[in-house]
């Protein structure tokens, strides 16, 4: 089967085209301020790239910074609701208590904390004031708001509260884009809420880019169904990606670690996606990205829900370096390498200058770089070696030596050897797994809940049950799910044998599978 992977960066698009597990084509551009149209560009070479009279393309897949840029650069997020189901016991902190003001500015929030809610122990607090989510509502459509977002106290345990609320808001606005605490978040009502409301804010965008890519799949003259990438290391249909598009924030470097798995046949090891302003430390664990299981901030915000476990360093091939202080970063000229880096006629030091001088890589004119003392350079080369190990470091679960695998554009800045790594691991195509990452994704279905009288072996059977269907919503053939991983945590406090049950599951695409079976 053929397939496009696509991973738009900060400095670089990269495109990849597959066919089975074999690589047709590659090509990386510099991103360009018109983001549709380096994508059409990508997408036009590697099409071109085929004999003539090739099979069409199967599927695309596509992996963007957009949303988390739109929360990082405040700009693109649509006004937004919010409805907090907590009172009277969580009057103290109102929604978006935490926000930076500039984010809070940006999304003008109309807030709304009613009574309702439950108990840790599934008790109603008091009994839901469906009066006062109903003149919410009113209010809402009158001041022109269609993107909401409902939080409840403890929804994760049940989300009674949630659905009935989102019915009336339904009943007196039909065409809100409303956004349930409970389908993203875990048990912690501030981080709960607050990725609720960004995605909330990211809903309208999530709409337009979706449409901006079937645009550029027209204009670029393919024909297939097109999928975003997770921030799992898996893929969903494009039109269920726009309804949750905070699951694709950080989906750049998991697309990386995917990829790094692909190339080697690693299923258990760290990454380094090298990139040309920063680079992402991760694990893999089982082929996949190791999953966060705390708070994590997104431009500022603090959230708690799917993420991968990534440390990120200001280390990239655009890097700038003061060559008075010897000082790497944090500032990177980013995509304009090619205008600002020494090897290009440029005037300003960076990290790639420092390879090429070193015979690192033969990149640009090596004799703009010639006149660098040769200690310096050997000098920086030892900070970035050291950047790097204390990076790994931070990662390492054990004290044991792991196999580190470096991609990205900039791999070439990390050192054959390693403290704390038994090898480092170069491959062909490096400098796009994260397409390659893209183009090789599975689709996933997760389910994070607390479930109550039952015994434990029916609960994870009704988790299992739940991450199969949402994984057949998201594009997933049925007979190709498999389990990836269960955990149940037995809660104490809680009566009714209650336990915390997370459950995730992957399956091919479900158009690939079916028309394998009819070449067989």
């Amino acid at each position: 089967m053929k397939r496009i992977g696509i991973d738009v960066g900060g400095t670089n698009t990269d495109a990849v085209l597959i066919d089975g597990e074999k690589v047709v084509s590659a090509i990386k551009f510099p991103t360009t301020a018109d983001v549709m149209q380096g994508v059409v560009n990508a997408i036009g070479h590697v099409v071109a790239s085929q004999a003539p009279g090739a099979s069409p393309i199967d599927a695309v897949m596509i992996g963007t910074t957009h949303f988390t840029n739109a929360v990082v650069e405040r700009a693109r997020l649509e006004r937004i609701a919010a409805i907090r189901i907590a009172m009277p016991a969580g009057a103290s902190l109102p929604p978006m208590i935490d926000w930076p003001d500039d984010l809070r500015d940006s999304v003008d929030p109309l807030s709304f904390m009613v009574h309702g809610g439950h108990e840790y122990d599934g008790r109603p607090l008091v009994p839901l004031a469906r009066d006062e989510i109903r003149d919410a509502a009113m209010k809402i459509r009158d001041a022109g708001i269609t993107s909401v977002g409902i939080t409840a106290l403890f929804s994760p345990l049940t989300a009674e509260c949630e659905l009935e609320a989102a019915e009336i808001v339904r009943s007196i606005i039909p065409d809100a884009r409303i956004t349930l605490s409970h389908t993203l978040g875990r048990i912690g009502l501030l981080e709960r809420e607050n990725v609720t409301l960004l995605n909330a804010a990211l809903q309208g965008l999530g709409r337009k880019t979706i449409d901006a890519f079937k645009d550029a799949l027209v204009t670029a003259g393919v024909n297939a169904p097109f999928y975003l990438t997770q921030n799992d290391g898996t893929v969903v249909l494009a039109d269920v990606a726009a309804a949750n598009p905070v699951y694709s924030f950080a989906s750049g470097p998991t697309n990386s670690m995917r990829g790094a798995a692909f190339l080697t046949g690693l299923k258990e090891a760290m990454v380094i996606d090298v990139g040309g302003t920063t680079s992402d430390i991760g694990c893999l664990v089982g082929g996949f990205p190791r999953e966060a299981n705390n708070v994590v901030e997104v431009g500022g915000v603090r959230t708690l829900f799917r993420m991968p476990d990534l440390l990120p360093m200001a280390l990239g091939g655009g890097t700038i370096i003061d060559p008075e202080t010897r000082k790497i970063g944090p500032r990177s000229v980013g995509y304009r390498i090619t205008e600002k880096a020494l090897v290009f006629g440029g005037d300003t030091l960076t990290t790639t200058d420092v390879a090429v001088a070193a015979g690192l890589v033969e990149i640009g004119d090596r004799d703009r770089v010639k006149h660098l003392d040769k200690a310096m350079v050997a000098d920086l080369l030892k900070r970035i070696e050291a950047m790097v190990e204390d990076g790994v470091d931070r990662m390492k679960t054990s004290a044991e030596g792991v196999s580190l695998i470096a991609v990205g554009g900039g791999a070439f800045l990390i050192p054959e050897k390693l403290k704390g790594a038994s090898e480092v691991l170069r491959v062909e195509h490096a400098g796009v797994a994260n397409a390659l990452g893209a183009a090789m994704a599975q689709v996933s279905g997760e389910v994070d809940q607390v479930f109550s009288d039952m015994s434990r072996d029916k609960a994870i059977a009704e988790a299992d049950r739940i991450a199969r269907e949402r994984a057949i919503e998201s594009g997933a053939d049925p007979k190709s799910i498999v389990t990836l991983d269960t955990e149940d945590i037995p809660i104490a406090y809680l009566p009714g044998d209650a336990r915390r049950v997370r459950v995730r599951v992957v399956g091919d695409i479900a158009f690939m599978k079916s028309e394998q079976k009819q070449a067989s």
